[in-house]
C-alpha cells in the first residue's frame, strides 16, 4: 500500500509514496497540497541500492560498516530520487552548511569532518538572531537568469538544523582547517574541484550534463572564497567581514 503525500521543496511540489511512513515524518515541515510537478516512489530495490551502496562507502573509507534500518534507508532512496530529478528544473545538490545573514546566504563546503557545521554554529554565535541557518548538510541550489538561489530542504543533517527558506546565495567558501585564521578570494577554476566533489552527481548522463553545466553557469554569478580556519569565533569574524562586503 505505501504513504503517500506532497511536499514543496526548492519550490517543486513533489508526491512521494514511500514504503514506510518515516520519509514523511522526516519532510513534514514541507508538506502541501495541490497538484504535484513530479512524483517520486520507492520499492525494496532502492533500498538494497542504498544499503550496497552505504557499505561501500564504509570498507573504502576503513569503517566499521553500519547497520542502517530500511526506513532510514528509505530517506536516502527519497532523496537520491529527488536529486536525480531537479536538474530538469535547474536545480541540484550541494553538499555543504549554508547561513543567510540579512538577506544574503553563504555556503561553507569541504570534505566530511573538517567542520562545516561547526564554523556556521560560529556564525550564529558571532551575529545572534541576524544568522538564520538554511541547511546544515544538503541543500538546493537553483541557477537562473535572474540569479542564484539555496533552498532549505528536510535533508538538513544529523543535528536537524535548517529552515524551510530560500535565499539569494552571495558566495560559496572553501573551508580548510589551519592554526591561523586567513581568507582568500579565489577564481571557479581554483574552486571547481570541490564543486565537483560536493555536487551530487546523477546516474543519468543527461542530469549529470546538465548539473555541470549549473555549475559553471552558477560560477559566474557568485563569489568563491578559501577559508583557512582554527575553528575560533576569530574565524567567523573574518569570514563574515570579507565575505558580507564584497
Amino acid at each position: 500500500m505505501g504513504f503517500t503525500r506532497s511536499y514543496k521543496i526548492a519550490g517543486k511540489v513533489i508526491e512521494i509514496t514511500s514504503l514506510y511512513k518515516n520519509v514523511h515524518i522526516y519532510c513534514k515541515d514541507y508538506a502541501v497540497s495541490g497538484k504535484a510537478d513530479f512524483y517520486v516512489k520507492t520499492c525494496e530495490s532502492d533500498i538494497i541500492y542504498e544499503r550496497e551502496r552505504s557499505a561501500k562507502n564504509d570498507i573504502a573509507e576503513g569503517r566499521e560498516m553500519a547497520e542502517w534500518s530500511d526506513s532510514y534507508l528509505e530517506e536516502l532512496a527519497v532523496y537520491r530520487k529527488i536529486a536525480e530529478k531537479m536538474p530538469e528544473y535547474n536545480t541540484f545538490l550541494l553538499h555543504g552548511s549554508a547561513v543567510s545573514v540579512e538577506g544574503s546566504a553563504y555556503l561553507f563546503t569541504a570534505k566530511s569532518g573538517t567542520g562545516k557545521s561547526t564554523h556556521t554554529r560560529l556564525w550564529r554565535e558571532l551575529l545572534g538572531d541576524r544568522a538564520v541557518m538554511v541547511n546544515d548538510d544538503k541543500p538546493l541550489i537553483n541557477v537562473s537568469d535572474s540569479g542564484v538561489i539555496i533552498y532549505g530542504t528536510p535533508y538538513n543533517g544529523k543535528h536537524r538544523i535548517g529552515n524551510n527558506i530560500s535565499v539569494p546565495l552571495k558566495s560559496i567558501c572553501l573551508l580548510e582547517r589551519a592554526k591561523e585564521n586567513t581568507i582568500t578570494e579565489i577564481n571557479r577554476s581554483q574552486a571547481y574541484p570541490m564543486l565537483l566533489q560536493q555536487a551530487y552527481r546523477p546516474r543519468d548522463i543527461s542530469a549529470l550534463r546538465k548539473t555541470l553545466s549549473l555549475i559553471d553557469e552558477m560560477s559566474e554569478k557568485i563569489k568563491f572564497y578559501r577559508l583557512g580556519c582554527n575553528m575560533d569565533i576569530s574565524a567567523a569574524q573574518l569570514a563574515f567581514n570579507t565575505m558580507s562586503s564584497q
